[in-house]
């Protein structure tokens, strides 16, 4: 999984005095899935775009199958889905891809394959104007897997669909993976970014915050506290862990003490915190979710107030 199938190097895209994305620089490796992480207007949309060759940057440079982006030879191994797809209304979902294959070069079979793999088969012959928003996505995604593409560009692939099909979106997309293929994924679902990439991006205000593996940015399991009086806990805690590792959470439940220390230590740290006369009324091994991390990361704190968006703004 060492091989870059996408390199960008401080990829810049201005409009006017607007920054919409300020040097990012990714690494998307051959035969993972990339989760590409922000909420409204982070860039993530015209990061794709310019990467595809879609839109020129600014500055910067972005390869794709180690050649430079929007090149021939690049875009005909390349499959993508951004934004909102967009067909011929008044021709069937077969119709419409039967044109795109034609358009690249690709014969006729491709298209009932690929019809197959999102489950619209039965359904191929209808126009794409009685299709539900969840029908065209996926009439989408078939357009981006014809001809078995070796990177698959996906922007919110899951969008309209129910909970049945957001499975099977998973399902198709890990099942890419394992057969060699290379997903580059823009989603708000988070959960389903856990569940089913490799490594993410998180970009917020035009720029890459960071980009790693799922689990080195969740970090390691600690132990979440519930106790009172709190402030006397806080104490007990800082000094068993240290400052730099105790700090305050708040879930359903109310506040609580989150600890990075090995859960292993639990017992040591309820036996503390009773000897120091605090009722422990909870201690449960935790690991942060990728959208605890993700609010932490883009949060009000760090100038960005929308995190429930399911459209990325910036084009």
């Amino acid at each position: 999984m060492n091989e870059l199938v996408v390199e960008t190097k401080e990829l810049t895209k201005r409009y006017g005095d607007r920054l919409a994305v300020d040097k990012v620089s990714m690494t998307v490796h051959r035969g993972e899935v990339y989760g590409f992480l922000g909420p409204n207007g982070a860039g993530k949309t015209t990061t794709l775009r310019m990467a595809l060759g879609l839109i020129r940057p600014t500055a910067g440079s972005a390869r794709v199958l180690g050649s430079p982006a929007g090149r021939p030879e690049v875009t005909q191994r390349v499959g993508s889905l951004i934004e909102g797809p967009g067909f011929y209304p008044y021709l069937s979902g077969r119709s419409n891809l039967q044109v795109m294959a034609r358009y690249r070069g690709l014969p006729d079979s491709v298209v009932d394959a690929a019809l197959e793999r999102v489950d619209l088969a039965s359904r191929g012959g209808d126009k794409f104007k009685s299709y539900s928003l969840g029908m065209k996505q996926r009439l989408g995604v078939a357009s981006a897997l014809m001809g078995d593409p070796d990177l698959i560009v996906l922007d919110e692939p899951t969008n309209g669909l129910d909970p049945a099909g957001m499975a099977d979106m998973r399902a198709l997309i890990v099942d890419l993976a394992r057969g060699g293929q290379t997903v580059l994924l823009s989603s708000h679902l988070l959960a389903e970014v856990q569940e089913i990439c490799h490594r993410v991006g998180v970009i917020n205000g035009g720029r890459l915050l960071k980009e790693s593996t799922v689990a080195d940015l969740r970090g390691g399991t600690t132990l979440r506290v519930r106790a009172t009086p709190l402030e006397e806990a806080l104490a007990v805690a800082m000094r068993i862990a240290g400052d730099d590792k105790v700090e305050l959470a708040i879930d359903d439940n109310g506040d609580s003490i989150r600890l990075a220390v090995d859960p292993e230590r639990a017992a040591e740290v309820t036996r503390e915190l009773v000897h120091a006369g605090v009722d422990v009324h909870e201690v449960t091994a935790s690991e942060r979710t990728l959208e605890e991390v993700f609010f932490e990361m883009t949060g009000p704190a760090n100038g960005n107030n929308n995190h429930t968006s399911s459209k990325e703004k910036v084009s």
